[in-house]
């Protein structure tokens, strides 16, 4: 009888197993207390939990779910996504940067002939157009990181390239408008201005224009220069994706730029990965601190990680970028619980102004943190192929 191939020691059934496991979790994930309800001026109540609502925790996903999809053509993951899309699209919601994350996935669908509703399309120009013309500009023309309940005024976030700026580029190529994809590249770049850390090669949180609020002047600060791990995963998703969305070719300005920004960060990472192959919810800051491991943050890094391999965005290196990437993909495996939930996830995350605000947040199955974990473990998939 044929021997089942393995990869780094893990044969392909108990990917597509725990895969499983994390997307029934993720579609039935509950807030029995209401506890994790967002509750708006107007009345209504944002279940940023459960799987039949609309914010960014969603859109993050939604889009796990579709790389399985395109992995494994599954049904009844496709099934899923179709069904949320019918449900929340009848509803409508306000825009902000986070709710139109789920817009990523959407575009996606509507390239796809055999997929494509019509139907689609005007949602597709309305919000992008949103986000082009009439979503808030902090200086320097920066997409400034509106949610339901802030305006957060001339800041930007790490975040807003995951939930607004690959959503805008995506659609731009759908749609045959270039001047979409050269407003993300711009982006990408105000947003790398502000928020890379040139002394440590990671990323802060966020940037609030505020001339001469920083500790020299300036135009602004960092917050609490606070270096959170899922914001930089999000930098570690998104490169990558984003890269390989435009089909950036070698010798590209923005292509090299950014791979020089993602070597940077992924060389800090592998510092300070812990050795069961995590890293903590600060990425620098000790866990005698207060700084736990964190799970969601360490898919994020795991997924951009093996992506940038397999698309020869990092070196070979002597195989020290794969060892980073495998030990997290391994770490990750370990924190499925047996229900399939995604242990050490820690809640959505606003601005913090000191180390604490971070330490605070609770850990809890989230969408996001299924999502996460889902897309690292379908890149780790294609290794099989």
């Amino acid at each position: 009888m044929p021997t089942a191939l393995t990869v780094h020691g893990l044969p392909a059934s108990e990917i597509h197993s725990a895969i499983q496991k994390l997307t029934d979790n993720l579609v039935n994930i509950n807030d029995q207390t209401g506890h994790f309800l967002l509750r708006l001026p107007d009345g209504r109540v944002i279940d940023t939990k459960g799987w039949n609502d609309w914010e960014w925790t969603h859109g993050i996903g939604l889009y796990g779910l579709y790389q399985y999809y395109t992995l494994t053509a599954s049904e009844p993951t496709l099934a899923v996504i179709k069904s949320w899309f019918a449900g929340r699209l009848a509803e409508g919601t306000t825009k902000n940067i986070n709710t139109m994350s789920v817009f990523l996935t959407l575009a996606y669908l509507y390239e796809d002939p055999r997929l494509r509703d019509d139907t689609w399309r005007p949602w597709l120009e309305s919000w992008a157009e949103w986000a082009m013309h009439d979503l808030p500009r902090t200086p320097f023309g920066g997409f400034q990181h509106i949610t339901y309940l802030e305006e957060n005024r001339g800041q930007l976030w790490d975040d807003t390239l995951m939930m607004t700026v690959m959503p805008l580029a995506k659609i731009g190529l759908v749609l045959g408008r270039p001047h979409y994809v050269d407003e993300a590249k711009r982006q990408f770049l105000v947003h790398m201005q502000f928020l890379f850390d040139k002394d440590t090669g990671l990323f802060f949180h966020g940037w609030q224009f505020e001339k001469g609020a920083g500790p020299k002047g300036g135009l602004g600060h960092n917050f609490a220069r606070a270096r959170w791990a899922r914001g930089n995963a999000w930098v570690t998703i998104v490169i990558p994706d984003f890269i390989e969305l435009l089909d950036l070719q070698p010798g590209d300005a923005t292509r090299e730029y950014l791979l020089d920004v993602l070597r940077a960060q992924v060389d800090a990472l592998a510092a300070l990965q812990t050795p069961d192959g995590l890293w903590r919810t600060l990425l620098d800051e000790p866990e005698a601190a207060g700084s736990y491991v964190e799970a969601s943050a360490t898919a994020g890094f795991a997924y951009g990680i093996l992506k940038a391999l397999r698309k020869r965005y990092l070196p070979a290196d002597g195989g020290r970028y794969e060892d980073v990437a495998m030990r997290a993909t391994k770490a990750v495996l370990a924190k499925i619980s047996p229900d399939g939930e995604l242990l050490d996830t820690s809640f959505g995350t606003g601005m913090g102004r000191d180390y604490k605000h971070y330490f605070d947040i609770e850990c809890t199955s989230m969408p996001y943190g299924q999502a996460m974990a889902i897309m690292t473990l379908v890149e780790f998939l294609r290794l099989y192929v």
